[in-house]
């Protein structure tokens, strides 16, 4: 681990719950800034890389909007390689104010509408569900999902998220989305992959489903912390290992 130039942290588990910080993590980001490239990389698109900014500065975290990694690159890069530009969201003001920021060119509506497009909606209403549920009846609009993590960790204990409204969907439609964006693709990590060498990269998380079949999928290391989701029990069970398994960044030597 001394020898990397480029970790990039899971958000949710990794570095926090909630508001409340996993503070040793915290301390080796802050300690080790300047050093070593730091990148965040959360499957969350309830949350704008602004909001995640600012979140992460009061944690005194130095973080710009260039160290922030997001589903929505690659949603985006999708989105106008097949030429949609008119969709229906099932996401928070926050992610549509985001998507618009990035693709001003987007239009939201029911009409003529090319893709529902599922995020992590906190703001999730019922007239939400029926109206993008009666669009995907129509096979020629397309289903897109930002990320599959089926539960969002909180301090008080997971909470659903868009895996698990991918379930209601298919019950309700049939369908499943035909593109997921986030993580383990690794289509949200290619703007780091043509930066650094393999070997120079890390992914640190807490979840097996998601962070450590990304690190294996773009074949870099995984360092699993035993603050989030993931538990020493899960290990036994798994067909490959990750790379050093923590209870949190504060554990690692040499830093």
């Amino acid at each position: 681990m001394n020898a990397k130039r480029c970790f990039v942290f899971d958000l949710d588990g990794t570095v926090y719950l909630g508001d409340i910080p996993i503070q040793p993590t915290v301390d080796f980001i802050r300690r080790n800034w300047g050093a070593i490239d730091f990148f965040f990389l959360s499957n969350n698109t309830s949350k704008s890389p602004e909001t995640y900014v600012r979140k992460l500065n009061k944690m005194d975290i130095p973080a710009e909007d260039k160290h922030i990694i997001s589903p929505i690159t690659p949603l985006v890069d999708h989105l106008r390689s097949h030429g949609i530009n008119i969709i229906y969201p099932v996401g928070n003001s926050d992610f549509v104010a985001c998507l618009k920021k990035v693709m001003p060119e987007v239009e939201i509506s029911e009409k003529n509408c090319q893709a529902v497009v599922l995020a992590y909606d906190t703001e999730l209403t019922y007239e939400k569900l029926a109206r993008s549920a009666l669009l995907l009846q129509q096979p020629q609009v397309a289903f897109l999902a930002t990320h599959p993590d089926l539960v969002c960790p909180t301090h008080e204990g997971p909470i659903p998220d868009v895996g698990s409204f991918i379930a209601l969907y298919h019950t309700a439609t049939g369908r499943k989305p035909e593109h997921i964006f986030g993580k383990p693709e690794t289509a949200v990590l290619e703007p780091l992959l043509a930066r650094y060498a393999k070997e120079d990269m890390v992914m640190v998380g807490d979840r097996l489903s998601t962070d450590k079949l990304l690190a294996e999928n773009a074949g870099i290391d995984f360092l699993l912390v035993l603050s989030g989701e993931a538990t020493l029990e899960d290990l036994p069970s798994l067909e490959r290992q990750p790379t050093l398994v923590l209870e949190h960044l504060g554990e690692l030597q040499g830093y």
